[in-house]
């Protein structure tokens, strides 16, 4: 018998949609740990993510500074943005 602990592959979700039940409806480019932290927010579109400010997404477990340009940029290519604080 070994005496080695065993090692556990990690998984991966295979698409966006195994990190956010909405991945389809933000950016393309966005992580999963961003995705799940708009998931557990419970900002499922893109209008309901204009309604909060930077500093709100910021907060959030899991999103960074790429996630927010991210997010921005996508808000813009639709002309709209994030709210001001």
């Amino acid at each position: 018998l070994s005496t080695r602990p065993r090692i556990r592959p990690m998984v991966k979700p295979t698409d966006r949609n195994d990190t956010h039940p909405n991945a389809d409806r933000f950016p393309a480019g966005m992580s999963g740990p961003a995705l799940r932290a708009l998931s557990r927010a419970g900002i499922r579109t893109m209008s309901e993510l204009a309604k909060r400010t930077r500093a709100e997404l910021a907060a959030l477990h899991g999103m960074g500074p790429k996630g927010i340009r991210t997010l921005e940029t996508g808000l813009a290519k639709i002309g709209k943005h994030l709210a001001t604080d």
